[in-house]
């Protein structure tokens, strides 16, 4: 009897607190889900003080990343990048192989793919003029250089290639050069 009670007054107390007005807010177990709590995007945040959105330390470089290349597109930027780059990675098979892949994608249509500037846009007189490698003073700085800002009618490549692969052109580009001087 006495659990027929206690039953009976669970029931009763829970159709009460059920049955109430919905417009008005009811208790919130945890307000933090149902509010949520506002941020100063170029500040601190609201809860810990700490600064949210700030520009990097300067000359810092993100886990994975690569120094900026800040030489720039004139003349003396690209004698600075001609005395002063070299090649990060090894000449190693690997690299030239996928350098090799990247040049028969972005480069050998105008270049050709022994690098004496007889591609396919050359053939077909699109583009008259596409230098022979083996007639530059070019070398792994320069060569870095022009595809990070182009040269002349050819344009920036940096954006299509990862710094990689940016490199990994560089070997490819000095090895037909090499192959076209012998």
């Amino acid at each position: 009897m006495k659990k027929l009670k206690l039953i009976i007054a669970l029931v009763t107390l829970t159709s009460i607190v059920s049955c109430n007005d919905k417009r008005t807010p009811q208790v919130q177990y945890m307000p933090d889900m149902y509010v949520s709590v506002p941020y100063d995007p170029n500040g601190v945040d609201g809860i810990k003080g700490e600064p949210v959105n700030l520009e990097p330390v300067a000359g810092t470089i993100p886990r994975g990343g690569h120094p900026a290349y800040d030489i720039p597109n004139t003349n003396e930027g690209y004698e600075k990048a001609k005395n002063e780059l070299r090649n990060p990675y090894e000449a190693s098979e690997e690299n030239l192989e996928n350098g090799k892949a990247m040049y028969t994608i972005y480069c050998i249509s105008c270049h050709g793919s022994k690098g004496d500037g007889n591609g396919y846009l050359s053939q077909a007189d699109k583009f008259a003029g596409i230098p022979n490698y083996k007639d530059r003073d070019i070398n792994a700085g320069s060569i870095y250089h022009v595809i990070m800002h182009g040269k002349n009618l050819m344009g920036s490549h940096a954006s299509q290639l990862t710094y990689k692969e940016r490199w990994q052109i560089v070997h490819y580009v000095e090895k037909l050069r090499t192959d076209l001087i012998q």
